[in-house]
């Protein structure tokens, strides 16, 4: 997949985001459904977007044990995802097994196409007091994310979610081919809301992010496209 600026619809209904991605009449932009969505439309609301013409990423952080993880991704397969995630925290076995269940899945659903699988270093609200007093890990966090990251490669999978401020120490770690997906996102002018670690879309490029995900700079602006634009034009 090339660069791409993918828009959080964070939106409590399936008819909250269709209105919003009602204003799109061009090219179909790559949505993130997240938890609030799917918990509140299930599994439709990834097939009727992906009947409008949109690559999905599919954001519900799996992590449980391995053959619980592995049996729901094989269920996740069929939906026609583009791409789903996992927490690296989970481990090497639960990430491979998470893999596993998506071949399977599609094997046995005759797809020829597997969803991207990608796992949570960590969240873009965490920072390194939380690490250290709260998760009690000792290491600095670009160490921690990097050992998540290879982690993630060694079990299989196909990139990490981190910051865009350690995009580039995965690269380095885990090859240029090894996908960095990062949210906290904002525009030099916005407010940081809950996230700690964040970057514009500019600086998300130039930290060698290959997507960015995106949330209420674009959903809560005044004009959805024009601001969709202009992550496109900074980052791509």
């Amino acid at each position: 997949m090339k660069r791409d600026v993918i828009i959080a619809c964070d939106f409590p209904s399936a008819e909250a985001t269709y209105k919003f991605l009602d204003n799109f009449t061009g090219d179909k932009p790559f949505v993130k459904i997240g938890m609030e969505l799917f918990y509140s439309e299930g599994p439709d609301i990834v097939r009727e977007l992906k009947s409008r013409g949109h690559k999905i990423f599919l954001d519900l952080k799996l992590h449980d044990i391995p053959n619980t993880v592995k049996s729901a991704m094989r269920q996740l397969a069929v939906l026609g995802a583009d791409m789903v995630n996992v927490h690296a925290a989970g481990g090497s076995k639960m990430m491979a097994a998470a893999k596993q269940g998506l071949i399977e899945g599609a094997a046995e659903a005759g797809l020829s196409d597997v969803p991207l699988l990608i796992a949570v270093t960590q969240l873009t609200s965490t920072t390194d007091d939380m690490l250290k007093d709260e998760l009690l890990i000792e290491e600095p966090m670009a160490d921690v994310v990097k050992k998540y990251a290879y982690n993630a490669k060694s079990s299989g999978l196909d990139g990490v979610v981190c910051s865009p401020l350690e995009a580039a120490v995965v690269h380095e770690t885990c090859g240029d081919d090894f996908l960095t997906v990062t949210p906290g996102i904002r525009f030099a002018t916005d407010s940081t809301d809950d996230q700690a670690r964040i970057t514009t879309p500019a600086k998300a490029k130039d930290l060698t992010s290959d997507f960015i995900v995106v949330g209420r700079s674009i959903t809560k602006a005044e004009d959805p496209v024009a601001a969709y634009e202009k992550c496109l034009k900074e980052f791509i």
